[in-house]
């Protein structure tokens, strides 16, 4: 009973945590500045999908490399 009541407070607590605020030009105020743009996410993503494919090509170079040891 004592996890279930931890884990509820802490989800309840966390909300206020899952988002940002807008900047100030997206909430009706009028400035002179451009709105801002989102930071760019194609380099770090394509470096994860490599090594992630890399990994993947190994556990399975792996896999069929014992297998065909065992057989």
């Amino acid at each position: 009973m004592k996890k279930v009541i931890l884990t509820a407070l802490i989800a309840i607590g966390s909300i206020g945590l899952f988002a940002q605020p807008l900047p100030p030009a997206y909430h009706g105020e009028t400035t002179d500045q451009e709105p801002a743009t989102p930071a760019p996410i194609d380099g770090g993503l394509s470096i994860l999908l490599l090594m992630g494919a890399a990994y993947g090509a190994k556990k399975v170079y792996i896999l069929k490399k014992t297998s065909t040891e065992v057989e």
